[in-house]
């Protein structure tokens, strides 16, 4: 964690920055134990440290769920950690990795979110990305995908990049979505500090189908494990905060968040194959999308075959939906 009391140090921020990103995302960051740079949210001892208190693992049961929070809020930055989540019966669960303001700007808080929703035995773990600005939870962001891999299986790294322009998120170092800044959004994009959060909570009214199924706390406690926790921005006050403390480094994090024609091809493959939900194709939602969407034509004609009530306009078909088995963990080389 890069504390930053005075403009000197946020040249060592920007030299630090551009030498992690030039060798890759992550590389030559610190890994900072759980005391460096977080706090517990809540849920007493549903909050265990392990590996020389670098690795945390939070559970869920009957009684309570559990999450931590960062020490410090950041204006801009990388923000990653190594995720394995909890297996078997996971209906109504949620594991939440994401960045909010809300505790502090109630009405206009900001927010980007890594969200993972737990699913019945057989069926696979569902995630989906948001991000909010200035409040605006009335026009939700959401898009959601299926994943190469069984999240539950063994860690796999899930990561923020978040600049004055865009936000990337990543999986395993393949950038998946890329959200970019217009002038249309006004105060739409994230643009006040915040923190880091990582949680895990009983989503039953709304995470699976619904609601239609829930928790089953028979398979409690559900453990979700995080380790390789990075934190790596512009920590500033919230209140009396100026932006000129972290343009410089903001800067540099613009010139490490260039997706490379490569990263790009991984990310059109992933978004071809994986996702399943994109807010700006909902027309039972929008009746005109919001100002910042990118229509895709491909991307479109793909969510309509998939849904075509909500992507396309027509009536549902009552029959079976053919399922498609998970794809096999060679296809993280192809994406």
């Amino acid at each position: 964690m890069m504390k930053l009391p005075s403009m000197g140090s946020s040249l060592f921020l920007v030299l630090l920055l551009v030498s992690a990103f030039v060798s890759g995302f992550g590389k030559k960051l610190p890994i900072l134990s759980f005391d460096e740079g977080y706090s517990q949210l809540f849920g007493d001892d549903n909050l265990v440290l392990h590996g020389d208190g670098k690795a945390v693992h939070l559970s869920l049961n009957e009684r309570t769920g559990s999450g931590f929070v960062s020490q410090d809020l950041y204006l801009h930055g990388y923000f990653s950690a190594s995720i394995k989540l909890p297996a078997d019966y996971t209906a109504g669960v949620v594991v939440a990795f994401y960045m909010s303001n809300g505790d502090i700007f109630e009405k206009n808080h900001d927010e980007i979110d890594f969200e993972f929703l737990g699913n019945i035995r057989g069926k696979d773990w569902r995630i989906q990305t948001n991000i909010y600005g200035n409040g605006s939870t009335s026009v939700g962001r959401e898009e959601r995908y299926n994943l190469w891999f069984d999240p539950a299986d063994d860690f796999h790294q899930y990561s923020i990049l978040w600049t004055d322009s865009q936000i990337i998120f990543y999986i395993d170092n393949i950038p998946i979505r890329e959200f970019k800044r217009t002038a249309a959004m006004g105060g739409d994009f994230p643009s006040k500090p915040m923190s880091l959060y990582a949680t895990i909570w009983d989503g039953s009214d709304w995470a699976t189908n619904g609601g239609k199924y829930r928790v089953n706390y028979k398979y409690a406690p559900y453990v979700a494990e995080f380790s390789d926790l990075t934190l790596h921005g512009c920590a500033v006050d919230p209140i009396e905060f100026s932006s000129k403390k972290c343009d410089t480094s903001s800067q540099s994090l613009e010139l490490s968040a260039t997706i490379t024609p490569s990263q790009r091809s991984k990310m059109d493959s992933f978004r071809r194959k994986h996702m399943t939900y994109a807010y700006c194709y909902d027309q039972n939602r929008y009746k005109v999308p919001p100002m910042e969407c990118v229509i895709n034509p491909k991307e479109a004609e793909r969510l309509k075959k998939f849904d075509p009530v909500t992507f396309g306009g027509g009536r549902r078909h009552h029959g079976k939906r053919h399922h498609r088995s998970r794809a096999s963990q060679s296809d993280a080389d192809t994406i």
